[in-house]
């Protein structure tokens, strides 16, 4: 299936390409050894924000519907220095005008450039929904073959604290052409930081054919149980100790790459 790659509309070309990565540097020794978890991982594509290697931002949920987002820029040491700050106080009920102020600390920059800088980076119409709510925009969108649908969620198999809960939305995007947003509800006093390299949320792409279930036949529970008992043995028999003093079994990659030739 092939997925088409177009550009954030106010800042193409900014911005890391969409990867997958199977590894995520907080797991355990052990789980650096777990093909099933690392095929998790790799489950979808992480998408990153439309910034430059220089540049950064910070969104914070101070409470009762205040939003501050703080842009930096490096300095000539690589010291992240901030150049203005935005508060967003969302409308009561979600009905009204968003009231926005600007603080500009170290930049010639008027009021009306720094709120197109905001737009660059968060869906401020999306913001608040639910309580909390942020929406970050993604550098990358996609265009999926016909049938195909695109998920957008938070990263899989991320373990650092603390994690801001996600909502996972899913858009049929062979017709229509949805620009890249990952949304996560912060507490009060709960921020995000965000960099080129750090990824904002994993997108993953699904079928939408219909699935049916139906209970196995007792000839096909045999068969299964039986599966299980000769992976097992196999897995028994390829045991290893690693350096770490881990015993781990490379049966499960062996075959999986076995089937794939």
């Amino acid at each position: 299936m092939e997925v088409r790659l177009f550009p954030h509309p106010l800042r193409p070309g900014v911005g890391l390409k969409p990867k997958r990565e199977g590894t995520r540097p907080m797991l355990p020794q052990h789980a650096r050894h777990c093909p099933v978890l690392e095929a998790g991982s790799l489950l979808g594509y992480m998408v990153y924000a439309p910034l430059e290697e220089k540049e950064s931002y910070y969104i914070e949920h101070e409470g009762e519907g205040v939003f501050k987002f703080v842009y930096y820029l490096q300095d000539k040491g690589g010291k992240p220095t901030p150049l203005f700050v935005v508060a967003m106080r969302m409308p009561v009920g979600g009905v009204g005008m968003v009231k926005e102020e600007v603080q500009v600390l170290n930049a010639a920059i008027s009021k009306e450039d720094a709120l197109r800088v905001v737009r660059v980076f968060l869906v401020v119409e999306n913001m608040g929904v639910p309580p909390g709510g942020v929406a970050l925009r993604g550098a990358t969108s996609f265009a999926t073959a016909e049938g195909w649908d695109t998920v957008y969620g938070s990263i899989l198999n991320m373990i650092e604290r603390p994690s801001a809960p996600a909502l996972f939305v899913r858009v049929e995007s062979d017709w229509y052409m949805h620009d890249s947003e990952f949304r996560y509800a912060l507490q009060p006093g709960e921020g995000i930081t965000i960099a080129q390299s750090i990824p904002i949320g994993q997108v993953f792409f699904v079928p939408r054919e219909e699935i049916t279930m139906r209970d196995c036949t007792e000839a096909e529970l045999e068969t299964i149980r039986e599966s299980q008992q000769t992976f097992l043995k196999h897995k028994q028999e390829a045991a290893q100790q690693t350096a770490y003093g881990l015993t781990v079994s490379p049966h499960y990659i062996r075959e999986s790459r076995a089937r794939k030739l």
